[in-house]
């Protein structure tokens, strides 16, 4: 792997190179379907990428049902539960999905930790455009091309906020600067497509 090459996480035609999160294997609830890699329903578990990356660049595409819910998570521990060990950029159809009434839990954000600056999602069954770029502590996330979240790790403001959030209880949330990028099965359907990586370090 060298640095500030384009990696592909998926190969468009097989879940080659993606592990539920704690296990060796891959529920078959998650397949390559139509160039996708699709949760066909709940119960697949979350799953997380083979190999693990520090500082990166990472692209893909992304669609929910009406009213669905995921996640990506990235510098993940490769353990159940993923979400304690890990930020999560939100994938949800801001419309209609239940957890749309927090701001910090909408498309885009650092979930329960920063809301996104700017609304950008597309309705559901329409595919987003997500980056997340993480240097160090440093880390952005972009939804459609525009700046939905910006955050320093070593910052002070981080730390107040994670705090007062949902992560406060555990103490091994974003601590490593290394891990697995997961995504999240939470009972609904979701496709993912184009996902490529560019390692920074």
């Amino acid at each position: 792997m060298q640095q500030d090459e384009w990696i592909p996480l998926f190969d468009g035609v097989s879940t080659q190179g993606w592990h539920n999160v704690g296990r060796d294997t891959l529920d078959s609830r998650w397949q390559a379907i139509d160039g996708t890699l699709a949760l066909t329903a709940g119960g697949g578990g979350d799953i997380a990428t083979d190999a693990e990356y520090g500082d990166f660049e990472l692209e893909l595409e992304w669609q929910v049902s009406p009213g669905g819910n995921s996640g990506i998570f990235y510098r993940a521990a490769d353990r159940v539960p993923v979400w304690r060990t890990a930020p999560e950029m939100q994938v949800l159809d801001d419309a209609a999905a239940e957890d749309r009434h927090d701001p910090k839990h909408r498309a885009g954000s650092v979930y329960d930790v920063y809301a996104p600056s700017q609304p950008s999602a597309r309705p559901a069954g329409e595919f987003n455009q997500m980056r997340i770029v993480a240097r160090g502590g440093r880390v952005e996330h972009w939804l459609n091309g525009k700046l939905a979240a910006r955050y320093d790790l070593d910052s002070d403001d981080w730390k107040r906020r994670v705090a007062a959030s949902k992560f406060a209880a555990y103490p091994d949330f974003a601590v490593s600067r290394r891990g697995h990028i997961a995504l999240q099965d939470h009972g609904d359907p979701v496709r993912f497509r184009n996902i490529r990586i560019r390692p920074l370090d």
